[in-house]
């Protein structure tokens, strides 16, 4: 059965071979591997990754700025799925604390088991404008505060939502709206967009640029009766 230990060799084959000396359980360190003229190198050594793991090499990054996490290869179907599955996340997680990372497969001939996936350099996170601006536009959007964080297993009540409440609201009480009217009566500025895709199933087109409440949409109001007073809007 494989051992943390059993990666011990592949690492420092593969360290040696950049020309490094390389010794084992140094301070408490798994590999230790210096060079002159460069910076020290730790590797953590464990069969999974895991938040043990990532906690050792922040500790380790007190001692050196080149901490490596070392992960076996896994080593069956399953485990190579659930791999390939979070890889991308390891990665980021890697990068965005400054840890290097490489996976050891035993099955590879000497020499050539340890691939390095990233290595440790300082991380700087690009902002991404267009979700900034979203993040923005929808806290400025959303009425109030209708939701709490971290639940599960509920919809969260967005912006989006809100407007779409106005338009039931305001169709609830006639039999059915021009388009125009019902923006103008609710002030939704997206309220032709929001009927003609009918998200939730609420609104039912009787004619050109005409709607009506549909059953569910009845039904959504009752669901949602709590928040519509919050809305704040002018229909009636």
């Amino acid at each position: 059965m494989v051992c943390e230990a059993d990666l011990y060799a592949p690492v420092k084959v593969y360290l040696e071979g950049h020309g490094y000396e390389v010794k084992a359980e140094i301070n408490g360190c798994d590999v230790v591997a210096c060079k002159e003229g460069e910076t020290t190198v730790v590797v953590e050594l464990k069969l999974n990754f895991s938040l043990d793991l990532i906690l050792q090499g922040i500790d380790r990054q007190s001692l050196t700025d080149d901490v490596y996490l070392a992960v076996l290869t896994p080593d069956t179907p399953a485990k190579r799925k659930n791999w390939r599955s979070r890889r991308r996340d390891y990665l980021k997680l890697c990068r965005m604390l400054g840890l290097g990372l490489m996976i050891v497969d035993l099955t590879r001939r000497r020499g050539s088991e340890v691939e390095v996936l990233i290595d440790p350099v300082p991380y700087t996170p690009r902002k991404n404008k267009p979700k900034q601006s979203r993040l923005q536009a929808e806290f400025e959007s959303r009425v109030g505060d209708p939701n709490t964080g971290g639940i599960t297993r509920t919809k969260i009540i967005t912006a989006y939502r809100q407007d779409a409440l106005r338009c039931a609201v305001a169709l609830s009480n006639n039999k059915e709206m021009k388009v125009a009217n019902i923006k103008a009566l609710t002030g939704v500025p997206k309220a032709a967009s929001i009927l003609l895709k009918n998200h939730y199933g609420w609104f039912e087109r009787t004619a050109r640029g005409v709607y009506s409440l549909s059953p569910l949409g009845h039904e959504g109001l009752k669901i949602y009766a709590g928040l519509l007073p919050s809305l704040d809007d002018n229909t009636g």
